[in-house]
Formats: C-alpha cells, sequence, structure tokens
C-alpha cells in the first residue's frame, strides 16, 4: 500500500486493535485469528519464495538481501515500494481500509516474496504442495527477547509489553504474539530435513554478510556476479538500511509505530541481551534453555565472534 495513503485514511482507520486470540494454543491478533481460514486455505505458487523467521530475527534485512538478489542488484528497483508492499505478510492484517497481507499478495505480480511469522505447524500447506523455497532466518533467543520487548513497546499493534522483569517471564513462558520461540526455532530446523528450508542464522549474518547473501543466491538458483554482490552488500548494511526509506519503516504513520519510544530498526548487533538481563534472569534464561534444547543438535550463539 502507498505510504501516503496513510495519512489520507487517518481519520477514517479503525482504532488499532492490539487483542490477541489464539490457534491451536498459539497467540496471534485477534483480526488474523478472525480470517485464520482464509490464511491457512492460502494457495501458494511454485515460484513463490517465502521468508519466515519469528519476530525480530533479522526479517527486514532478508527481506532486502532477497529482493536485491532477485532484482540483480538493482537498488532502484528495490526502492519501488515501503517493504510491507512488497512483501506482503500474510498473516497481517491491518485496520480498514488498509489491505491485508492476503489481498497484497493476492494483488501481486510474480514472482512473489512473502513474509511470515507463522510457527512451522501453522504455515498454509500449499506451500509445501508446491515445493516452494523457503529462507528461514533464526536469532537467539536473548536477543530475540530484548528486541522483540523494544518492538511492542513502540507498536500499538501488539499488545504493551509491560517493564522488562514482566516481558522477560512472559517471553519465556510462550506468551507472546506467534508463540514460543523454542517452538518456532526447533519446528522449523525439524522442517529444513523434509522441505527446501535454508535456515540461516542472525549471528552469522552478523558475522559475514556477504557469505550469507552468497548462500541465499546459491539456494535461489541465482548467478550474480562479485561486483553486483558487493552493491547488494553495501546496501544491506545495518546504516544503510536504517537510512532507507524504503526499508526503516519511517512511512508508517506514528499511532501504529512510534520510532519515538524505540526505532524500528534499533541496534542491530548480537549481545545487546548483556544490556538487559540481570544475573539473577539469565541463570533462570539458562536453566530454561538448556531444558527446552535438550536432545537437539540446534545450537545458538549468544555473543559476536571476535
Amino acid at each position: 500500500m502507498n505510504p501516503e495513503l496513510f495519512p489520507k485514511f487517518s481519520e477514517e482507520l479503525e482504532i488499532v486493535d492490539n487483542k490477541m486470540g489464539e490457534v491451536q494454543g498459539v497467540p496471534l491478533p485477534e483480526a488474523t485469528c478472525e480470517i485464520w481460514e482464509q490464511i491457512y486455505n492460502f494457495q501458494a505458487r511454485e515460484d513463490d519464495i517465502l521468508i519466515s523467521t519469528y519476530p525480530k530475527a533479522g526479517t527486514t534485512w532478508m527481506q532486502e538481501i532477497l529482493d536485491l538478489i532477485v532484482q540483480e542488484g538493482n537498488a532502484e528497483r528495490c526502492r519501488r515500494a515501503p517493504t510491507y508492499d512488497r512483501h506482503p505478510f500474510l498473516e497481517a492484517v491491518a485496520p480498514k481500509p488498509v489491505p491485508s497481507g492476503l489481498q497484497l499478495a493476492e494483488d501481486m505480480e510474480l514472482p512473489r516474496i512473502l513474509k511470515t511469522h507463522l510457527p512451522v505447524q501453522l504455515l498454509p500447506p500449499s506451500f509445501w504442495e508446491q515445493d516452494c523455497k523457503v529462507i528461514y532466518v533464526a536469532r537467539n533467543a536473548k536477543d530475540s527477547m530484548v528486541s522483540y520487548y523494544h518492538f511492542q513497546r513502540m507498536n500499538r499493534g501488539l499488545p504493551d509489553p509491560g517493564d522488562w522483569s514482566t516481558y522477560f517471564s512472559t517471553f519465556l513462558a510462550g506468551d507472546v504474539t506467534w508463540g514460543s520461540w523454542f517452538d518456532h526455532v526447533l519446528g522449523w530446523w525439524e522442517a529444513k530435513d523434509q522441505h527446501q528450508v535454508l535456515y540461516i542464522f542472525y549471528e552469522d549474518m552478523m558475522e559475514n554478510t556477504r557469505r550469507e547473501i552468497e548462500k541465499v543466491m546459491r539456494f535461489l538458483g541465482k548467478e550474480l556476479s562479485e561486483e553486483v554482490l558487493e552493491d547488494i552488500y553495501h546496501h544491506t548494511t545495518f546504516q544503510a538500511m536504517r537510512e532507507n526509506p524504503m526499508a526503516n519503516y519511517s512511512s508508517i504513520p506514528s499511532f501504529v509505530m512510534d520510532h519515538s519510544v524505540s526505532p524500528f530498526m534499533r541496534k542491530g548487533v548480537v549481545g545487546d541481551w548483556r544490556n538487559h538481563f540481570t544475573v539473577a534472569q539469565d541463570e533462570i534464561f539458562e536453566k530454561e534453555y538448556w531444558r527446552r534444547m535438550e536432545g537437539t543438535n540446534l545450537t545458538f550463539r549468544t555473543q559476536q565472534l571476535g
């Protein structure tokens, strides 16, 4: 949707609704739950590319990287619209008259790059039936928790997170929108062995962005020159994206996302959890983390190497 329409519709827009519901025990926005049958029955096409993440795991970063790869490094083409228009968020239902993610996807020219935060068990089956390529980005739970906390503070479409201590317990219990971090990352980790899923780690992207861009390029069967890859890298640095109005969500009105509370693109680092976790919280977290992750070969880094 053209961001210029937001001010035009500002007086018509319904009050932003942050009520939650549930689908199969997973907390989701109430508006999403109300049209769940339509979402679950979404018809994917074999040339669709899906980006899946737990919230605040580098979603927008991967969207920009992927768009630049598909557009063969044409940065001007990637400025054709804000990221939320270029890559429809499947389960998003905005206040009327803003179109839903489903509406945007159905009206989009092919091929489509789509986005979801759904846990793997809630993904519309047509993605598997069409053998679509999925790129899943996973971020360590501690930094995910911190980033999600600040995102909920500024996003009026999500519940107020309360203070940090309250949110710590809420997140660890999985009582946040889109559910448990543990269930999400583990579910998609298992899916990668059965479907075309490229599982990427946020920490690896931070460590060597160029290397991870090349992984995505190969997964998509693309061949790009070294010069184009270098351009993609430069256009997708944190600083470049924070200054790019087509990627930084600055066109979203403040009554939906209040960047004065916390910017959408806040820090983009590994290890910021150390500025939030108390010693006691870290001990509680570690105990729960190892209980939930026992028996899996999925591992995360909570600090940057070097």
